[in-house]
Order: structure tokens, then C-alpha cells, then sequence
């Protein structure tokens, strides 16, 4: 095998698919990357940790076909090291040498017969096609939302359904629930047609980076049973489906609240963030604290003492007091393009929804916690 390379596309390539690797597992082979060439132009790059695998074709000017593995974290470390000039690959029986310029490596691989066959062709009859743009903002509206990646159960996953130009996505951790909505260009062959999944938090999270270094107007998704291939330009995403029922989450939010407030969203993250300095880090609890056109917030923690700050804010009606983990709030905030946002309340231990003012169709649901006293 011998190829020569740009530096910016192998290590763009080597950044899409050392997502997938194993640093510390079994098989050493899983922190490979397999390359191999594919014509005279290019070549592929794939890796996986069985759960997810990533595959990446890049131009490359290839002079001997081949195929072998090298480790994804030496190979990523040297090249990002490189001179932003062409690389030179060449294998010599388990030895790699990488020379760019003057700079010269020898860095030992593993034979590519070791390294897991990924079968990344299904079936397209359940297929659709959508923008990227939509549908990766979606993703960052609720993959915060879903249970950690440990947990391996039904609410570590995102629920996502394509009914026509209408995209839902949708993440709860028990104790909050993300959902948006958003309308969509649907490329699919048959656009009728319902489609629905539910997938990993963590393979989302990974694909919403990934897109970050890709170029491409739409991306495609093909599903069977258990399996789902996404296609984002010259990527491959490909990864289980979580099988099983998750909890009917339009019927948790409620669907009148008596009251609501609405808030600069800069305003609200400083004072969160002022507060929580003095927050007991155990159960990151901050009291909201709801009056006529102000929001008093504070937090307390026995070890430190205790904190407060007050906003102005549009609000009229019965005061309340609430609390929440803070946590939630903010990043809620952060992922908000809205300047202002609304909380939409009821009583102090009722789900309570936060939202855009913009009318976008995103709502953050939150359950407060019971104030002590």
C-alpha cells in the first residue's frame, strides 16, 4: 500500500472516525484506524467500537492498492504535527513510514485481517433523505436532555420521527424532557411516508460534531429493523437502533399554565451563574423566586453560605416560589437562540416548561424540586 495525501484531508478524516475507536479495550485492533485504498483517488477510513462505526472516503493519489490498520490517536498526533504539505504513506510488511518534507515516521500497525468486518449496505426501501441544517440543530435542542450514555436503557436514546416536512425530536431523562419541531425539506422517495427511530444519544452527539467537518446540504438516513446506516456527505454513520417503547412524551406536557413569565435569556445565565457559586454542588438547587415584574433567585450550601440575585422580568400575577437544578436551566439557555425566553409555571411542584419567545416549536420541560421549609 502506498498513497500520498493532503494533510487538512487525512486529518479532517482521522477526526471523524477517532470517534468510534476503543482507546483501552480487548482487541487492541479497536484503536486502529483501517485504511484502505478504494481506486486510483481515493481511500476509506473506518473505525468502530462495535456499538458505533464511522467510515470516511478522502482524495488521495494512490500508486499500490492496499489495506492495514494504525493506531487513530499516533497516526492523529503526527499528522496534526505535519507541515500543511502532501503526506507520504508506504507499508513495509507491520511498519508504516510517513514522510511529509523532511519529517520522517515509522509507526507499527495491525494487520487489517484482524480488524472487524463492518457491513455499512442495507436496504434503502426504508430510507429518507432531509437537510442537515434542521436536523442537526435539532440535536443539539434535545440530546442534553437524555439520560447518560452509562445507563444503556430507553432514556438514553432520542426519539425522532419524519412525518412528511415535519421533523420531531424528542429526549427525556426523568427529570426533564426536550422537544422540538421543525419544518423540513424531505428529499425521500416516497415523503409520505412516517418514518421513525430511536437512537443513541451518544451516536447523535457524535454525528452533530462530525457535521461540524463534513460539507453537505442533506443527510440520509436508511434503517432495517435493528440496524441504521446515516450518510453525511462522504460519511457513514453506522450504529444499532435502541429497540423498545419510549414513554409517550407529548402526553407529560401539560397543556395550559396559569402563569408566565418571560426573561432576558443573557440576564437569567449571569444570575444563574452568579448564584450558583454558592449552591450546594450535591443537588445544585437554585429557588426561583416569582413577584410582580422581578425574578429573585438564590442558592445555599450549609458548608459555604448562602447567595441571591434579582432581575427584572415581565411577569404579573400570584407570586411563586420554585425550585430547580440549575444545571438544567442553564443549559436549556445556552442552546436557546432566542433573547428572551418564557417559563411557563403552575404550581410549585408541577412541570414547568421553558421555552423561546421567538416561536420556534422547542420546549424545554423541567419538574422543580421540593423546597425544604
Amino acid at each position: 500500500m502506498k498513497f500520498t495525501v493532503g494533510k487538512e484531508d487525512l486529518l479532517n478524516g482521522i477526526r471523524i472516525i477517532e470517534r468510534a475507536t476503543v482507546v483501552k479495550g480487548l482487541q487492541p485492533v479497536l484503536a486502529n484506524v483501517l485504511i484502505e485504498t478504494v481506486d486510483s483517488s481515493k481511500i476509506k477510513l473506518t473505525a468502530t467500537d462495535f456499538d458505533l462505526s464511522i467510515t470516511t472516503v478522502i482524495n488521495a493519489s494512490v500508486e499500490e492498492e492496499g489495506k492495514f490498520t494504525l493506531p487513530a490517536k499516533k497516526l492523529g498526533e503526527i499528522v496534526s504535527r505535519l507541515q500543511d504539505e502532501l503526506i507520504k504513506i508506504e507499508l513495509n510488511g507491520s511498519v508504516a513510514t510517513i514522510t511529509c518534507k523532511k519529517s520522517k515516521f515509522d509507526i507499527i500497525g495491525i494487520s487489517a485481517g484482524e480488524f472487524p468486518q463492518v457491513e455499512e449496505n442495507i436496504s434503502e426501501e426504508d430510507a429518507i433523505e432531509i437537510e442537515t441544517r434542521p436536523f442537526i440543530k435539532a440535536i443539539r435542542q434535545v440530546v442534553s436532555a437524555a439520560a447518560g450514555y452509562e445507563t444503556n436503557n430507553l432514556l438514553s436514546g432520542v426519539v425522532c420521527e419524519v412525518n412528511k416536512n415535519i421533523l420531531e425530536m424528542a429526549a427525556t431523562d426523568g427529570n426533564r424532557l426536550a422537544r422540538v419541531r421543525e419544518v423540513v425539506k424531505n428529499n425521500s422517495a416516497d415523503s409520505e411516508k412516517t418514518f421513525e427511530m430511536l437512537i443513541s444519544s451518544k451516536v447523535l452527539a457524535e454525528l452533530s460534531k462530525i457535521s461540524l467537518l463534513t460539507e453537505s446540504e442533506t443527510i440520509k438516513i436508511c434503517k432495517e429493523v435493528k440496524k441504521i446506516v446515516i450518510t453525511i456527505d462522504k460519511t457513514k454513520i453506522i450504529t444499532r437502533l435502541m429497540q423498545g417503547q419510549f414513554p409517550k412524551y407529548n402526553q407529560l406536557i401539560p397543556q395550559t399554565f396559569p402563569k408566565e413569565a418571560k426573561i432576558n435569556k443573557n440576564d437569567l445565565i449571569s444570575a444563574l451563574e452568579r448564584v450558583a457559586v454558592m449552591v450546594n454542588e450535591k443537588n445544585s438547587i437554585v429557588k426561583f423566586e416569582f413577584s410582580d415584574d422581578a425574578l429573585k433567585l438564590s442558592g445555599d450550601s450549609p458548608e459555604a453560605g448562602n447567595s441571591q440575585d434579582i432581575i427584572d422580568i415581565k411577569y404579573s400575577g400570584e407570586s411563586l416560589a420554585i425550585a430547580f437544578n440549575y444545571k438544567f436551566i442553564l443549559e436549556f439557555l445556552k442552546i436557546a437562540e432566542s433573547e428572551e425566553i418564557k417559563i411557563q409555571l403552575n404550581t410549585p411542584l408541577s412541570a414547568t416548561v421553558f421555552a423561546p419567545c421567538s416561536g420556534e416549536d422547542y420546549i424545554y420541560l423541567v419538574m422543580p424540586v421540593q423546597l425544604r421549609g
